[in-house]
Formats: structure tokens, sequence, C-alpha cells
């Protein structure tokens, strides 16, 4: 059995994550403890207690779901005896998530982690006033066919209108970003080129995309005045859906990945072929437990982010 660990990004938080673990487990109290001394907030608390609203805003969301991940590795590690460097043979994320995976592999501390996501949360949501951009799902089309239509209705409005391929989540899931005009014209089009549905994400800002380019620099400057150790797993990359490990080439990705689509079936697809048959999702919720069983057919998915989940975890393993 060879091993990947994934990491969730953005909209798999929820009220109450992380709870159930930190209340049964020392390890992750530690976690959740460090990620609101790095933030100077209590974190931790609007997690468990909301209000949802303040829980979506970005700036809260990224470091929030980095803390359950990292909380639930912590535990594996004291409960389960995994050893990373040992036991899995990649570790990928999801957008903010790569983040989550890079500090899993020892490449950032917790606390670096959660102020970078904290920066590139605010970076975010100030790069495109609000009401500008949008995003929507395209259901039902191959990548080629969505990104097709994301130029198409660039195209077909005003003069820098941008419009593109944000995220390929495979099973015919792409999500397009843009200036909001041109991502309601996708949405428009992609059923007359074929898809089965197409609808706006209820988001605050278009998302890996040109658009962000403000953002892009914002993590340039902050990338470049934090340390970077060497991953002790190979990470693979979500612009280049690819394993990356040289701290600089790191560097960059996070950069380019701002603006750049999240390659998440290539992502999944590359781990596949190089033999990883069971996919682990760190943190919280299922999401890229689904995307997993539509792109590798035959893989194992498995979300572990609760004490029953790291119970059947170490169960497994004895």
């Amino acid at each position: 059995m060879s091993v990947a660990f994934t990491f969730p990004g953005q909209g798999s938080q929820a009220v109450g994550m992380g709870k159930a673990i930190a209340e049964a487990f020392p390890q992750a109290r530690a976690v959740f403890a460090e990620v609101d001394d790095a933030l100077s907030q209590n974190l931790s608390r609007l997690m468990w207690e909301g209000p949802a609203e303040e829980l979506t805003l970005t700036a809260n969301a990224q470091p929030a779901l980095m803390a359950v991940s990292l909380a639930v590795l912590r535990v594996l590690e004291a409960e389960a005896g995994l050893d990373l460097a040992r036991d899995v043979a990649f570790v990928a994320g999801h957008s903010l998530g790569e983040y989550s995976a890079l500090a899993a592999a020892g490449t950032f501390t917790i606390a670096d982690t959660a102020r970078l996501l904290r920066i590139r949360g605010d970076a975010m949501q100030k790069a495109v006033p609000a009401g500008e951009g949008a995003m929507a799902a395209l259901l039902g089309l191959e990548f080629e066919a969505a990104a097709e239509v994301a130029a198409e209705a660039a195209r077909s409005g005003a003069a820098g209108d941008i419009c593109e391929a944000a995220n390929d989540n495979g099973g015919g899931q792409v999500v397009v970003s843009g200036h909001k005009a041109a991502v309601e014209r996708a949405v428009a089009l992609a059923p007359q080129r074929g898809a089965k549905r197409a609808i706006l994400l209820p988001v605050s800002a278009p998302f890996h995309c040109a658009l962000m380019q403000p953002a892009a620099e914002a993590m340039r400057a902050a990338l470049a005045e934090v340390a970077l150790a060497a991953p002790k797993v190979p990470v693979v990359a979500n612009v280049a859906a690819s394993a990356i490990s040289d701290p600089d080439a790191i560097r960059d990705s996070l950069v380019r990945q701002v603006t750049g689509t999240v390659r998440w079936r290539e992502c999944v697809a590359y781990m596949a072929d190089q033999g990883v048959d069971s996919f682990y999702e760190v943190g919280a919720g299922k999401v890229l437990t689904g995307l997993v069983k539509r792109i590798a057919v035959g893989a194992q998915g498995i979300a572990v982010g609760t004490p029953e989940d790291v119970a059947a975890f170490k169960a497994a393993r004895a």
C-alpha cells in the first residue's frame, strides 16, 4: 500500500470543526494554542462557537483549516505512531491546503504557516473590490472545454474582462473565476457547450485568476521573509501537478498559485501514477475524499478528522 496525505481547502470550514479532536487529545490543543498565539487572536473559539459568517471570512478560514489539519496530524503521530517521512509517499493540498501540506512536511513552522495564511487571506480579499469578481462551477465539462468557455466569456465582453479556469477539481468539475459579468456569461454559455449545470459560487473574491495579482505580490514579499526547509516528504504542487522539494521552487510555486489554476485532477492522477492507492484527507470535511474517488478509480479515499477517525486509523495500522 502506498499512501498520500491530502489537506483540504476553503469551503471545508464549518463551525465546530476541530473541537472534538481538541477535547480528546492534548497534542491537538497544543496546535490550536500555537495558532492562536501566532495570530494574537482566539481563532479556536471562533472555530468552535462561530459565528459562521466570521469563520467564513477568507482571512479566518484559511489559518483555521490549516490548524485543524495540523492538529489531526499531530494526534496521528502521537497516537498511531505515524512517521510522515517513513509512512507517506506524498503530501498535497487544495489551494490553501498546500500550505498545510508544507507545514506537515516541515517546510514551514505552524506559527509561520498561520501568519502566511492570514496575510494570504487578507491580500486575496483586498485584491478585488467586493462585488466586482465572481466564481462559478461548471459541471459535466472536461477541463479543456471549460477553459474554452471561460476564454469565450472573456472575449465576448468589455476589453480587459477576465474569466479563467481556476480549479480543475476532476470528475467533470471545473471552477472558473474572474470579473463578475464575464463569469455570469460563462454560466450562461456553459450549458450550450455541453455542461450539465453551471452555478455561481458563494465566494467573497475571484480566487486563482489574474485579478489576484496584487495578492501574488503580497505573498512574494511575505514568503521572502520566511525560512523554508526542504520538505521531509515530496509535496505535489497545485501549479505544477508534480512533486517539488527545492525551497526556492516551493516559494515560486506558492506565488504562482495565487493567480494560477489549481490542477487538482492532475495532482491526484500524478500520485496515482506513482503508485499511490490510499489517499487520506487530513482535517475538516470530506471534499477531497469525494474527488479522489472520481479521479483515481480503484484508489481508496479516507477522511481523518475526528477522534473516531483517529481510532480507525490506529486500528488499521495495528
